[in-house]
């Protein structure tokens, strides 16, 4: 205590007041924020790709429960193998779901898609046209896309096709887990689409490889945004190769 001749009586500043504090943390150097900031956004890219691909596969899962099925203006069948003019097991079941949604009156026209394999003497469009008209379909409401070997390409050439003829409100027909890659892409080409999965195909909803099928349709959604987004004409994929 220090007492002043005129004043009061004042306490010393404490020894832990007088002086900064020994144990302060040191402040990080240049180099130690840098790594602590590349770490943070390492882990932050992590979260967010592990999030978006989740999201990704439940979206791609619910669109193959889902029946999406109303009044449009015309049945897209996605084309798959076929064996010498007829169609496979696969492209059956979904021929088989749209004719059951033409006889229910869901829509005038059936658009069957698909071009023609290395050896192939038919196209899987052939195929599905004669297995339509074997069905009872009029081979004048069935409207045919002969060249695609995608389903990217399908969409383009449909659009294309349907365009002229005012046709642009469409039911998909195809696998359940093909559905919401084919949903994007008939957006991206201009067209408004339901899904419609077709139920008795062979690539089962719920099946032992239901995880593997819907892996696979991610890695294409996320090809066709690449391809379509970020690097439609390949300039980063040819500065990598070169």
């Amino acid at each position: 205590m220090i007492t002043l001749r005129d004043g009061p009586a004042v306490a010393p500043l404490s020894a832990e007041f007088a002086r900064p504090k020994a144990a302060m943390r040191r402040r990080r150097s240049f180099w130690g924020e840098l790594w602590r900031w590349l770490v943070t956004a390492f882990w932050f890219i992590v979260v967010a790709v592990l999030l978006s691909g989740t999201i990704l596969m439940v979206s791609i899962y619910r669109q193959a429960r889902t029946e999406g099925a109303r009044p449009a203006q015309a049945i897209v069948v996605l084309g798959t193998a076929q064996y010498n003019g007829w169609p496979g097991p696969v492209f059956q079941s979904r021929l088989d779901h749209a004719l059951q949604l033409y006889w229910d009156g869901y829509a005038p026209y059936i658009v069957v898609t698909g071009g023609k394999q290395p050896g192939d003497g038919y196209t899987e469009a052939e195929a599905a046209q004669a297995y339509l008209v074997s069905a009872g379909v009029p081979a004048s409401n069935i409207i045919m896309e002969t060249a695609a070997h995608s389903t990217w390409e399908s969409m383009q050439n449909v659009a294309a096709i349907l365009e002229p003829q005012g046709i642009t409100d469409v039911i998909l027909v195809s696998d359940g887990f093909h559905l919401y890659r084919s949903r994007m892409m008939a957006n991206d080409v201009g067209l408004t689409s339901a899904g419609s999965p077709a139920p008795d195909s062979p690539i089962v909803v719920g099946g032992g490889g239901e995880f593997a099928y819907t892996l696979r349709e991610a890695g294409g959604v996320l090809a066709h945004l690449w391809t379509t987004r970020i690097d439609p004409d390949g300039r980063i994929l040819k500065i990598e190769a070169n």
